[in-house]
Order: C-alpha cells, then structure tokens, then sequence
C-alpha cells in the first residue's frame, strides 16, 4: 500500500527509522502479530533491534531480566509512536486502542497492561509530548524560562498557554481534549504547571495561599475555559492574553508586561 507523507506535526514527533512489513515485537500475547507497512517512526532506542520474524508466535519471557525490560521499553516507545501517528493523522478523537496495537505490531493486551486504557495511553502520549514545553518554562530562555521576574514569567506562561490552544497543529491541546479534567489536573504535566505557577507566586512574594491561587490562575487557562470563551464568547487570543496579564498584575500587585 502507499505511505503517506508524514505531515509537519508527525515529523515533530518521529525519529530517523519505519518499521518493515512482517516484523513483529517481543510480546504478542501467544498469538501471531503480522504487520503491514506504515510510516511510524522509532527513537534510537528501537533503531537496531530486530523484531521476531513474520508468523513466528512468541510465547515466552526474555530469560534475562534487562532484555525483559528493554523489550518493554520497546514496546512502550512503539506504542507511543503509533498513538502520536494515528492522533497527527485523523486527531485523537478518532484513535482506537485496537488502531493502536496493530499499527504498533504489539498485542493488545500489552497495550491494555502498560496504559489501563484508553485516557491512560492518551495520557501517556501527552505527557511526552508536553516534554518539550516542559524544558521551555524551565530551562529555556526568559521571559518564559529562567532569568526573568518571576511577575513576568507568569505572563510569559500564560501568554503561551493560550497560544498554544489556539494553535491547531498543536497536540498538547487535542489530546487534552480526550482525557477528563480530573485526570489532567493530576497527571505529571498538569502537577508541573501547579507547582510552577505555585513557585513563581511565591517568588513574586505573593501573600496568601500560593496552592489555591495556582489553581485558581490555572483555571483561567484550563482547556474547558478556553474553549467556551474562544467559542460561545468569541474571544480571540489577544483578547485572552489581555486578560490573563491583567490577572497578573492583579495577582502579583504589579506591572506586568
């Protein structure tokens, strides 16, 4: 069959090497895996092994405990590439857990016992994806990173939160989309933007409850919020970001730019 060509989002997110038509991984659950060709692409951590051979079943663990655990290793990453190929191509409204394992030649119930579900693989994915803005905040340059008022690097935060929802080739926000609030909110991604609002208001020397204001700061950027403002309300991200830097100087009692 042709293989597309992988759009902008898909190339982000993919390493150098496809997987070939008949490999298979090191767990299929006792039955035979066979698999078409497709354009997932693996990290370097999957780069040199070789699969088990078309049609060969494999039934039993790896004897040593390390190829045990970098067969699982491998399956994770493999998972994870065929879930963030099939959200890039049809949006992750559409990605099935039985899409996922064929494409990643794993058996299903692997997948099942490494994510739990469906809103557990979506939010596995989404935190790998939301590594990159993760290293942003916090390593890279001001204002968003290190190096500036911690007044202005709350702006700076909320200014590219409300960017990136806007953004449609953005994953972070379209998988979001799929998981409930309450699992967002206490996933590791969500926990990172508390605890870095959180210690920016401490930093800024904010009187109060830092916890509850960075909920309370959070709430405003939070995906339901913005897409009822962006919709029903008609608010375009300048408007947004106005708000949220009126937030700050509200919050912070001073000038935020």
């Amino acid at each position: 069959m042709d293989v597309p060509e992988e759009s902008d989002a898909q190339q982000r997110l993919h390493g150098a090497v496809s997987l070939s038509e008949g490999e298979t991984d090191g767990e299929t659950d006792g039955c035979t895996v066979e698999c078409r060709p497709h354009p997932v692409q693996i990290e370097d951590g999957c780069v040199h092994a070789r699969l088990a051979p078309r049609g060969r079943p494999v039934t039993q663990p790896p004897d040593d405990p390390a190829e045990e655990r970098a067969d699982a290793a491998r399956n994770r990453t493999r998972l994870l590439e065929a879930a963030a190929w099939l959200v890039a191509e049809r949006g992750a409204e559409h990605v099935t857990m039985h899409e996922v394992a064929q494409l990643a030649c794993v058996g299903k119930g692997t997948l099942f016992r490494r994510f739990g579900d469906r809103n557990g693989l979506l939010l596995a994915l989404l935190d790998d994806v939301e590594g990159e803005f993760h290293d942003a905040y916090t390593f890279g340059p001001p204002p968003l990173g290190p190096g500036a008022p911690a007044k202005d690097r709350l702006t700076a935060f909320g200014w590219a939160l409300i960017e990136r929802v806007a953004d449609p080739t953005d994953l972070g926000p379209a998988l979001g989309r799929q998981i409930p609030v309450e699992r967002r909110r206490t996933s590791h991604y969500g926990r990172a933007f508390h605890r870095h609002v959180s210690s920016l208001l401490e930093e800024a020397g904010v009187e109060g409850d830092h916890d509850m204001l960075a909920h309370a700061m959070l709430a405003f950027t939070d995906l339901e919020t913005m897409d009822y403002l962006r919709g029903e309300r008609q608010a375009g991200t300048a408007r947004l970001q106005s708000a949220w830097v009126d937030l700050v100087r509200r919050v912070t009692g001073a000038d935020a730019h």
